[in-house]
């Protein structure tokens, strides 16, 4: 592995780390809805003009599967940003990392339910190990700490599988491009965002956000927005293309400790158990993800192949968003 090519997954992980304590932050001053569909309809603006640049107006066909790509795109960009910002009211930002690291694992499930491909058992082992670490970190060790799980863990769970969704989706397009995949789908994903803010303001749900508030989140959404939602996609998927997707989904173990350490320099004192629990599932993934690699060296089919496209995109943010 090239320290230079690694460079720009591990930009990428550490962007997406950071972002989740960002956007908790923004959600004192504005709700979860409007806050996902302001983030995104600056992003997409700006992934369009990207690709208008650089694959011109052609680019923009859909090539008579509009319907698979506007499904995608509400459920991947629609689904996981709404969902996690929805989470991030109920649940801490290094609960939602961890949920979010669990993506390939879940991916793998996806794949099964959907093509028949069964994942081989030590994965499946796996990914029951690395929910129990999250379970630890949530509930604390404690039995009732897990009404603690609650409505955010519900809303994460949906948002990982609905990412897990989208990222098996990006191997039905092999032959956009990377950017023309993220930005049609981001597009679609956007309206549907735009739809739902709409229907959530005028129903009194949420509450359409001041100037003001705007203002006072500008920060949060330029980082969420230029380094998260553009720069890190964009890294991720060259690390991809150059690293391969076995290699690159390593680095995804990397987001919940990040967002650790940003909780812990914020005054954040994590307890033995949370500790733990954050070991256990992050040692789970590591060792799910080592499995799928050595299976791909070893010259089998890679159980990521689903992953294994240069259209993977921002997991979080998945995996990862």
């Amino acid at each position: 592995m090239r320290p230079r090519h690694a460079a720009f997954p591990l930009f990428a992980v550490l962007s997406w780390g950071v972002m989740f304590p960002v956007l908790a932050s923004a959600l004192t001053r504005v709700d979860a809805v409007n806050l996902t569909t302001a983030r995104y309809v600056l992003a997409g603006a700006v992934l369009l003009a990207l690709l208008l640049a650089r694959e011109g107006v052609a680019a923009l066909r859909a090539d008579g599967r509009g319907v698979e790509v506007v499904l995608l795109g509400v459920i991947g960009f629609g689904g996981f940003n709404m969902l996690t910002n929805l989470a991030l009211g109920h649940a801490a930002p290094q609960q939602i990392a961890l949920f979010a690291a669990t993506t390939p694992l879940v991916t793998q499930l996806v794949r099964w339910a959907r093509d028949g491909v069964r994942p081989r058992p030590v994965l499946l082992g796996l990914s029951l190990v690395a929910l129990l670490g999250v379970g630890l970190v949530i509930t604390r060790g404690r039995l009732d700490g897990l009404g603690q799980f609650g409505l955010g863990g519900l809303l994460m769970v949906g948002a990982v599988i609905s990412w897990a969704i989208y990222t098996h989706g990006a191997s039905r397009f092999p032959e956009h491009s990377a950017l023309r995949y993220t930005t049609l789908t981001a597009v679609a994903g956007t309206l549907a965002m735009l739809a739902a803010s709409a229907v959530a303001d005028l129903t009194g749900v949420q509450h359409a956000p001041a100037a003001a508030d705007l203002a006072a989140v500008a920060p949060q959404l330029a980082y969420a927005v230029v380094v998260a939602a553009v720069l890190a996609v964009l890294a991720w998927n060259t690390g991809v293309r150059r690293l391969g997707a076995a290699d690159a989904a390593l680095f995804m173990n990397l987001v919940p400790v990040t967002t650790f350490a940003v909780q812990t320099l914020r005054g954040y004192r994590p307890g033995a158990v949370e500790l733990v629990g954050a070991a256990v599932t992050i040692a789970a993934l590591v060792a799910a993800n080592l499995a799928t690699r050595t299976r791909k060296a070893a010259g089998a089919e890679p159980l990521a192949a689903v992953i294994d496209r240069p259209a993977v995109v921002d997991p979080v943010a998945v995996v990862a968003r």
